[in-house]
């Protein structure tokens, strides 16, 4: 069986994940795509050999044509496409974030609740990244006995002159605070985010940020958040347990020794350092909605959960000091563990 799917947001990620959807190995096809610059989806409607540039998402949803949904566009219109998908009882990827505030997501929360099925999927893409899913491996196994402390840190060698402060939270350290509860099993209890002393590269913004979060277990995590590094991407996690640690291995594909340095690559930005877990994580979405299954990946309630912890460490970062989290009891929709 193909899948017919509709793309909505064609701009770089959306692009990104057509080249993966279209006539890939897991057997779909992008036969729809809407974008809120018309004539971009035109453009590339036009570079694919089944699909057709619709005049909105609504509309993409509504299509008899489209078997299953990717949304990709602005975060503020997910909501709104989110639950025209749970409406039309079409399967959904949504990439992060799955809303941009927390009454939004619980409301998608509701309502796929209500319609007694998981079909949206938010695009957490750690959880297929080979590193991460042999570290979770390990820690779930016993490697290192009981897990005490987690050092973590994301780094970008810059970002657009448009990001600002908060983003440093809500659009990259958001990764971390999926990862943790999936890597852990564990909600986080608490924030507080710590200011260093600024980086000259980063202009007004303030960079970089430490996080910690305490989660419900009592394991303590620090992030380091920074985003003008200026020498690559990098992605580093380690955890330190009752009897040893396990850490994500060093990405570079050769290592050279030369004139007394041993030096390695270091990956140039996201798609370079996570092109495998995309290609991983559409590949295991399409599977599962082919074989009619309810989704498996990260789901509506952890999309939820990442934009509460999210908007505690904002308000951290805003007005100082620890912010409990509490969130409400987990639907029974949600109970079982994802197979990712």
């Amino acid at each position: 069986m193909t899948l017919d799917v509709g793309v909505i947001g064609v701009g770089m990620i959306g692009q990104e994940h057509i080249r993966r959807l279209d006539g890939g190995p897991g057997g779909s096809r992008v036969v729809a795509v809407a974008d809120a610059d018309a004539q971009r989806a035109a453009t590339v409607a036009g570079q694919l050999s089944a699909a057709k540039a619709l005049a909105s998402g609504d509309e993409l949803i509504a299509s008899d044509a489209v078997d299953a949904v990717v949304v990709t566009s602005w975060g503020p219109t997910h909501e709104p496409y989110v639950l025209a998908c749970i409406a039309a009882g079409k399967p959904v990827f949504c990439e992060k974030p799955l809303a941009t505030t927390q009454d939004a997501c619980r409301r998608i929360v509701d309502a796929e609740v209500a319609a007694g099925r998981r079909g949206v999927q938010v695009g957490f893409n750690r959880r297929y990244d080979p590193a991460h899913r042999a570290l979770k491996q390990a820690v779930d196994g016993g490697a290192i006995g009981a897990p005490l402390l987690v050092h973590c840190a994301h780094r970008n060698a810059s970002v657009p002159g448009h990001y600002t402060r908060d983003m440093s939270i809500a659009d990259t350290a958001i990764h971390e605070i999926d990862q943790l509860r999936w890597l852990l099993g564990q909600e986080i209890a608490a924030v507080q985010v710590h200011t260093p002393r600024k980086s000259s590269r980063g202009g007004e913004l303030q960079d970089p940020l430490l996080v910690l979060f305490e989660m419900a277990d009592g394991v303590l995590v620090d992030v380091e958040v920074s985003v003008n590094v200026h020498y690559g991407y990098e992605i580093r996690c380690e955890v330190s347990g009752e009897t040893g640690t396990v850490e994500l291995a060093d990405t570079a594909p050769v290592r050279v020794r030369s004139a007394g340095v041993v030096a390695g690559l270091v990956p140039a930005d996201w798609r370079e350092r996570f092109t495998l877990s995309y290609d991983i994580e559409l590949r295991e979405w399409v599977d599962t909605v082919v074989a009619g299954r309810p989704t498996q990946g990260p789901s509506a309630w952890d999309g939820y959960a990442a934009q509460v912890v999210s908007d505690a460490a904002l308000q951290s970062l805003h007005a100082g000091g620890r912010v409990s989290i509490e969130l409400p009891p987990r639907p029974g929709l949600y109970a079982a563990p994802p197979a990712s």
